[in-house]
């Protein structure tokens, strides 16, 4: 996933004359970092620092919007758009390590101070959309554009511009703009509060295991995992269990015992559903009420409506005919497997009807069945650190990019890995900063971030710096830490957002890198998930922790032949959360009744299986509701990009993965035209046309 953080980083902000806020000199954002590269002095920084460096940073920003938007002088594209793409140099110095720090080393301090200054952001953003004088000089460029003789991405950029002050309030009335200012101002509140529910819910859940009756179906490395969390949470010689991803999954599918399976994957699904202090369901209420009356404010008859206007899909009518078009193939393909695992339930004379927690415990059963693959099969061969180097190896053949590990640059914590990453020339372009580790201090799940964007104003090239997070298992003293099929696949996810952010060629940093629709955004990651599992790729990373073997002929075949194995599970789990956030959204009437009874009646609805739980549910729905846009009436672009990467990754495969010709011109027309351009017109001139659902369908099994 691609995290995004709130408008403040891009430099798009405002504030009203308000005192000057002066920044103390021993304050670590007071001055450029003396750093290597310009890496945040991390060592340096305290949450006492962020409050201070927030508010001077505002009051800069001001001083410099504020000259922009009184100038006499006639507006022109570099004395207005130009001077706010250079404005606010401190505040995106602190929100962009602030607003990563809150994902990886959250402690209450920073989860309260992230409560406190998310809504004098939202104000602050308001206060620059919402300027006359400034959307003045703006509306005045747009107006003549066409004579400006502007380059392709200045055009875009001011098109960007235009639009962003027009869809959040410029032309509203002083009411109605007062209106959505306290809107903007509860939602920014509402979605760290849903955030850090969630987080919290995460961290307090675990089951502590002794007895080896407990333990019956656990394979020595899943066993390891549970001794390794029990120390972590000083429950020496006991095994523990999270709802966390790395831990949960690997449990839920070899744990012979039912009732724990149940227990632990209750627990996930339940996350902030118990009607105490963490409980999210008058959060879910309130953030889809007040987007629909911030849509409706705007002149959108939905919140679906307002946000799909300036993504690929254009209006909530395409995402439900994608949505809808996948949805019956993929829900009987799920009937089908269930009615496998029922069959092997059967078959061992057990007396009951498969569950949800079930699942993963019956899939890999009939996986071994159907494939004679067993996923403890493939993880010697995924040591974490052989699987980073395969992302590496993977960039370098595609465009001669490199990775050096350094350990000169500042960290903020131990487990974060530096790198230089260096194009084919041998120039630098950007700093990479991995951290792949769980721990608790995390949110939930996988992403990549930008510390710094990268830019090239007046010849000046600011290399970006990036971040890719994730929660995978740690290592031990005595065992590597081994990935699941699936966590390969998510590495090489975000790597491909990584990759993204610093094969980005921009002048500009609001549109470099990542900054494309969201429904665009996804497409590069997902398709570096393509060369995971091929053949030519696994020869290259894939070797054996213990003897270094490469993986054999034979267990890549079996991958080959399983991997459209439980395909309309996931199908399924996936496009019922994408529904789920559509249905929130294309609302025309505020939610009154029951969050539970409204999320089982979108689901029941389309029929769904009661074996099959939506991925997300509403209560820990993160995505669409931690932060004021998030991926709300978003969630579907993952199946939407996954369209774009099958289809891309036709042309790979006809002309071979590692086609250079084929490469370069996905990097030139894709990756380092960041959003200078329409997405689908890049997507046109990386294929020659657009792109077709086909590829996808077959490449899920769904035809």
């Amino acid at each position: 996933m691609k995290s995004y953080l709130p408008l403040i980083a891009t430099g798009l902000v405002f504030m009203a004359c308000t005192p000057k806020n002066e920044l103390p000199a021993d304050n670590p954002f007071a001055k450029d970092w003396e750093t290597p590269y310009g890496v945040p002095d991390f060592g340096k920084i305290k949450t006492a620092h962020f409050e201070p460096a927030f508010m001077a940073g505002m009051d800069q920003q001001l001083t410099e919007i504020d000259s922009i938007a009184t100038n006499p002088d006639a507006p022109t594209f570099d004395n207005t758009i130009g001077k706010m793409e250079k404005s606010g140099q401190l505040l995106k110095r602190v929100a962009g390590v602030f607003f990563n720090l809150t994902g990886v080393l959250k402690t209450d301090s920073l989860s309260a101070l992230e409560e406190k200054i998310s809504p004098l952001l939202s104000a602050h953003s308001d206060n620059i959309l919402l300027n006359e004088k400034l959307f003045a000089r703006i509306k005045s460029l747009y107006d003549q554009r066409e004579s400006l003789q502007l380059t392709e991405e200045q055009a875009k950029l001011l098109e960007n511009k235009y639009k962003e002050f027009v869809r959040n309030g410029a032309n509203l009335s002083k009411q109605d703009q007062d209106t959505l200012r306290k809107i903007n101002e509860k939602l920014a509140t509402l979605g760290v509060k849903f955030g850090n529910n969630v987080q919290k819910e995460d961290n307090n859940y675990q089951i502590v295991l002794k007895s080896e009756e407990e333990l019956a179906g656990l394979p020595p490395a899943v066993r390891q995992a549970g001794t390794e969390t029990a120390k972590e949470k000083g429950l020496e010689g006991s095994y523990v269990y999270t709802v966390q991803r790395p831990s949960m999954y690997p449990f839920l599918t070899y744990s012979e015992r039912r009732d724990l399976r149940e227990k632990l994957y209750t627990a996930y699904i339940e996350r902030a559903n118990h009607n105490d202090e963490f409980d999210n369901k008058e959060n879910v209420r309130e953030i889809v009420n007040l987007r629909l009356k911030r849509a409706n404010l705007l002149g959108y008859p939905t919140h679906s409506a307002y946000v799909l206007e300036d993504r690929m899909a254009k209006n909530p009518e395409n995402v439900y005919k994608l949505l809808n078009q996948l949805w019956p193939a993929a829900l009987k393909r799920a009937g089908k497997e269930r009615d496998d695992m029922q069959k092997l339930i059967d078959n061992e004379g057990k007396n009951f009807k498969l569950a949800s927690w079930d699942w993963w415990y019956y899939a890999e059963k009939v996986k071994q069945a159907q494939y004679n693959l067993n996923e403890e099969e493939i993880r010697p061969y995924l040591k974490v650190d052989n699987v980073i180097n395969g992302t590496f190896i993977l960039a370098n053949k595609l465009w001669g990019v490199t990775f050096e590990e350094v350990t000169n640059l500042p960290k903020y914590h131990p487990d974060v890995r530096t790198y230089l990453v260096k194009n084919e020339k041998g120039d630098l372009i950007g700093i990479y900063l991995s951290d792949w580790y769980y721990r608790d201090t995390k949110r939930f799940g996988a992403w990549m971030n930008n510390i710094r964007d990268e830019s090239r104003m007046d010849g000046n090239h600011v290399i970006p710096i990036i971040v890719n997070v994730g929660n995978f298992t740690k290592p031990t003293a005595d065992a590597p830490a081994l990935l699941s099929a699936d966590d390969a696949s998510t590495l090489f996810h975000e790597f491909g957002h990584a990759v993204h952010g610093l094969l980005t060629e921009c002048v500009y940093p609001s549109i470099s890198g990542t900054s494309t629709p969201r429904d665009f955004v996804e497409f590069p990651s997902q398709v570096l998930e393509n060369w995971v599992f091929t053949p030519e790729m696994l020869s290259l990373y894939a070797t054996h922790y213990k003897t270094g073997e490469v993986m054999p002929s034979a267990l890549i075949e079996k991958i080959k032949k399983a991997s459209q194995f439980n395909q309309g599970f996931a199908t399924t789990e996936y496009l019922a959360a994408s529904l789920l956030d559509m249905d929130y959204h294309t609302l025309t009437q505020p939610l009154t009744g029951d969050i539970t009874a409204f999320e089982k009646a979108s689901l029941d609805k389309n029929g769904m299986i009661p074996e099959v739980i939506s991925r997300y549910r509403s209560t820990y729905y993160n995505h669409i509701f931690s932060d004021p846009i998030g991926y709300s009436s978003g969630y579907y672009s993952y199946i939407w990009s996954e369209v774009l990467d099958a289809d891309a990754w036709t042309a790979f495969k006809e002309k071979g993965i590692f086609d250079q010709a084929t490469a370069k011109a996905y990097r030139d027309n894709i990756l380092a035209k960041g959003g200078t351009r329409d997405a689908m017109e890049m997507y046109k001139a990386f294929r020659g046309r657009e792109p077709e659902i086909a590829a996808l369908i077959a490449k899920r099994g769904l035809n």
